[in-house]
């Protein structure tokens, strides 16, 4: 019976978030100046209050984000964007990567999922933290 309904829920979760409107965060800063840089400490409800980040809706539901120079230069650009297709395997990933005839590679991540270009750990799949505890605790009840 637990089982038939952690299965419901799971599903139940899965379908509703696969029919939710995606969003990604939206911006762009160099060095020190903006608010799109790493950390990004900014959630959906504080991005209201800035200029020139937003998280804006997105068709594809993936994002990505760049980051144009090395860790240690002075100015280090970094961008955060919607996707207007997916990567064509359809992986979320980051690496480094020469993009539009730069000498010099970027650093790029993408991520499908509800404003998940937000910091540089991109890949947090929520669903599967948030059902953790109960197998947790069904594995402990059903072979303690």
């Amino acid at each position: 019976m637990i089982i038939t309904v952690i299965i419901l829920v799971s599903l139940f979760s899965a379908i509703e978030s696969q029919s939710r409107v995606k969003y990604c965060y939206v911006c762009r800063s160099r060095g020190s100046l903006g608010d799109c840089g790493d950390p990004f400490p900014w959630n959906q409800t504080t991005v209201k209050d800035l200029k020139g980040v937003e998280a804006s809706p997105c068709p594809s539901g993936w994002c990505g984000k760049t980051i144009e120079g090395k860790e240690g230069d002075p100015i280090v650009a970094t961008e955060r964007m919607c996707l207007q297709r997916p990567p064509t395997d359809q992986e979320e990933r980051c690496s480094e990567t020469f993009f539009e005839n730069k000498r010099e590679p970027l650093f790029m991540c993408f991520c499908r999922g509800h404003l998940c270009n937000h910091s540089s750990s991109l890949f947090v799949n929520y669903g599967i933290l948030a059902v953790m505890p109960v197998f947790t605790y069904l594995y402990q009840y059903l072979f303690a």
